[in-house]
């Protein structure tokens, strides 16, 4: 299996539990009001959180599968907005062919807002940059709810292995 089919079905997973998770958090006593919450002060709200993960998988999406996606990073405001960019990466992620992206060795360079330059593998890239980018800030918007007092645990993180269940012998 290729990196890229990795990483595909990778976000595919990832944005399934974000999915799930958004779903039980437009049920919250807050409402769309909980989008505004945060773990610490000098941490992001749930809204962005959110928009980050989409982000960063839109943006491993343009670097690697050379794809010129549009993508909304404006505010997140409602759960509904929230499930609506969701579909639209998800969407992505399925026209995303993997033999459009580069060789596991070709580079990929790229430079952050504040400056700072990376260069490394294509496959580095997607194994030391952008996928564990894409799983701190679910996980951020996980301790968010969970902080909150959302009814969830690992098997909502985790949800996408229950197809992997093996029924016990009876």
């Amino acid at each position: 299996m290729s990196y890229a089919t990795a990483a595909l079905a990778t976000y595919a997973n990832i944005l399934g539990t974000l999915d799930h998770l958004v779903t039980k958090a437009s049920a919250h006593d807050k409402g769309d009001a909980l989008l505004a919450t945060r773990l610490a002060e000098d941490m992001a709200p749930l809204a962005t959180q959110i928009r980050f993960t989409l982000d960063q998988v839109v943006t491993a999406l343009k670097r690697l599968g050379a794809q010129d996606y549009a993508f909304d990073d404006s505010d997140i405001t409602t759960f509904a907005d929230a499930r609506a960019r969701m579909a639209g990466v998800k969407d992505m992620i399925a026209a995303t062919d993997p033999a459009s992206w580069p060789a596991s060795g070709d580079t990929v360079e790229f430079t952050l807002p504040n400056g700072m330059t990376f260069a490394m593998q294509a496959h580095e890239y997607c194994r030391d940059w952008a996928t564990p980018q894409v799983y701190f800030h679910l996980m951020a918007a996980y301790a968010i709810l969970r902080a909150e007092g959302l009814a969830i645990g690992k098997a909502d993180y985790v949800g996408y292995m229950m197809k992997y269940l093996k029924q016990p012998a009876a």
